[in-house]
């Protein structure tokens, strides 16, 4: 082999060689690129999310007792967040556990949540949370309290700490929302068991005479008002009409309250490209505005959304059912 064959041979090797590192390490990038997500197919290729085209976009919002004209208020959004983002957008009425199946399955895109729903759309669907809703009967503005609320004439008063007040339940009939009820329930039993009045959810019999679950905020307020129960736990909006009548209202008061439950807010599927994500966000934000705020209120009643951090506004119902043993 002469010089000339021997250098037109490196100058080969060394190209290829280039070539191929180029290639490894554009596709270690892109592999790296890859989110991790919750409910994937290890066997299944992952999708390049820079890739993907979204066409459409499917929202799910959950029926509420506050909001009786929920369809026709779901389809003016839908047609206003349709002409921001220049695609269609279909809107859907289910309740929390339908909403975060269909993000599971990636039937839906983005679903309005309440936390705990939020966090098992978190864990089943690796989706997140990016707004939270304001109301102005929130004392926290986008968190509210859970309330212990017996009746006027009660002798159940509040107490210089927060022991010596709970103390008082002891021997006493409750009546609690519903046992997945946030501010129901769960924050309410943490509480207790925080305290050292309970042990865990499941053995709180010897504690209270008396254990009831209402199944909506409006029939645990009304057990008190008919005697059938000395104290109820729901939400501080709760005390309000469409959940109790003024006059009813009239007849309670809080005894204890806990704050900072986190309040309901916009879910995001992790299928949703990053650059899509921030025009769906920027597009809710615009029914803050004066001219479309009205539809935002014909929802359920918010007055305003706002950017929260998904893990810093859930942190405490994540905590509080870590208190009980409960999985999200």
């Amino acid at each position: 082999m002469n010089l000339d064959q021997f250098l037109t041979g490196k100058r080969k090797f060394l190209i290829a060689s280039t070539l191929a590192t180029v290639t490894s390490l554009f596709v270690s990038n892109v592999v790296k690129t890859q989110p991790t997500v919750a409910n994937s197919n290890p066997s299944a290729a992952a999708p390049l999310l820079l890739t993907k085209n979204l066409k459409n976009l499917t929202i799910v919002f959950p029926s509420r007792k506050d909001a009786p004209n929920l369809q026709e208020q779901v389809g003016k959004v839908a047609n206003f967040l349709s002409r921001e983002l220049g695609i269609p957008v279909k809107a859907q009425i289910s309740d929390d556990t339908a909403a975060v199946e269909a993000l599971r399955a990636n039937r839906a895109d983005v679903a309005f949540l309440s936390s705990r729903p939020a966090l098992k759309a978190e864990g089943l669907a690796n989706s997140r949370l990016y707004l939270a809703e304001v109301r102005s009967n929130y004392s926290g503005r986008y968190t509210y309290n859970s309330i212990f609320v017996v009746a006027k004439n009660s002798p159940l008063t509040p107490k210089a700490s927060t022991k010596a007040t709970l103390e008082q339940l002891r021997g006493k009939k409750i009546a609690f929302t519903s046992p997945t009820s946030g501010s129901g329930f769960i924050f309410p039993v943490s509480e207790l068991v925080k305290n050292g009045f309970v042990p865990d959810k499941d053995r709180m019999e010897g504690f209270f005479s008396q254990i009831t679950y209402g199944g909506n905020y409006s029939k645990a307020l009304e057990s008190v008002v008919r005697g059938q129960a000395d104290v109820a736990t729901v939400s501080e909006y709760a005390m309000y009409p469409p959940y109790i009548s003024t006059t009813d209202a009239a007849k309670l008061r809080v005894l204890y309250k806990i704050s900072g439950v986190p309040a309901h807010g916009i879910v995001v599927d992790d299928d949703v490209p990053v650059v899509m994500r921030e025009k769906i966000i920027n597009a809710f934000l615009k029914l803050n505005k004066p001219e479309n705020n009205q539809l935002l209120q014909g929802l359920y009643n918010s007055t305003e959304l706002v950017r929260v951090d998904h893990n810093r506004h859930l942190k405490p119902v994540r905590d509080a059912l870590k208190n009980l043993g409960i999985e999200p």
